[in-house]
């Protein structure tokens, strides 16, 4: 069984700091997870985990920051919370560069402690929602011609009609056939549409 989609899973070698977190984020309605070390969890994490994972730094054998950049480097999508006693600005800055959601002092602020899951959980639903537009689109791609794809990059890069027949030394009305057909293979009903979905694909934000 998969943890859920409100899972907190904890890696802290402090047995009454794991229990307070436990108890706290339990009846705030969370599922908790609870690890004693580094080597633990990695053993035991799977890919497909949904949730937000706390992260102390100091832990015997592998400490938390190395597990935080352990976990980047398999490409993991986890979004992770640093917390510790002994905060420092290069630490701080080392969490954030590889990523951390935010980075937390003991004893810990219950109401900023809760605020940063839900934006972890938060950004990670959305995450998951652009990689399965993402998944749709490619899916899509794969049923147009390659005539279609070259009047699609011709498209989403600005060219009109006009200036695609030229190019593509086809005539207009084959262009506007080309373009309709393509649209409605990706589903999209307008240009700009058609533009947004192509940059979500290519990772690059559309506003």
């Amino acid at each position: 069984m998969l943890p859920s989609a409100k899972t907190v899973f904890i890696v802290e070698d402090d047995p009454s700091v794991r229990d307070a977190l436990g108890l706290l984020l339990g009846l705030r309605g969370y599922s908790v997870v609870i690890f004693a070390d580094a080597e633990s969890f990695l053993d035991a994490y799977r890919p497909e985990w949904f949730g937000c994972l706390l992260i102390d730094i100091r832990m015997p054998g592998m400490d938390g920051l190395a597990l935080q950049k352990r976990l980047l480097e398999q490409g993991s999508h986890i979004p992770i919370i640093i917390i510790t006693g002994h905060g420092d600005v290069n630490s701080a800055r080392e969490a954030f560069r590889s990523q951390a959601v935010d980075f937390l002092e003991k004893p810990i602020d219950h109401a900023k402690l809760i605020s940063s899951i839900e934006e972890a959980m938060a950004g990670q639903i959305a995450a998951q929602d652009v990689e399965a537009r993402r998944s749709g689109f490619r899916r899509m791609l794969e049923t147009l011609t390659p005539r279609e794809a070259e009047v699609m990059e011709l498209v989403v890069a600005g060219r009109h009609n006009r200036e695609i027949a030229g190019i593509l030394r086809i005539s207009v009305r084959t262009v506007e056939v080309h373009k309709a057909h393509l649209m409605a293979k990706l589903k999209t009903d307008s240009v700009a549409d058609l533009v947004r979905q192509y940059l979500i694909q290519r990772g690059i934000e559309a506003h």
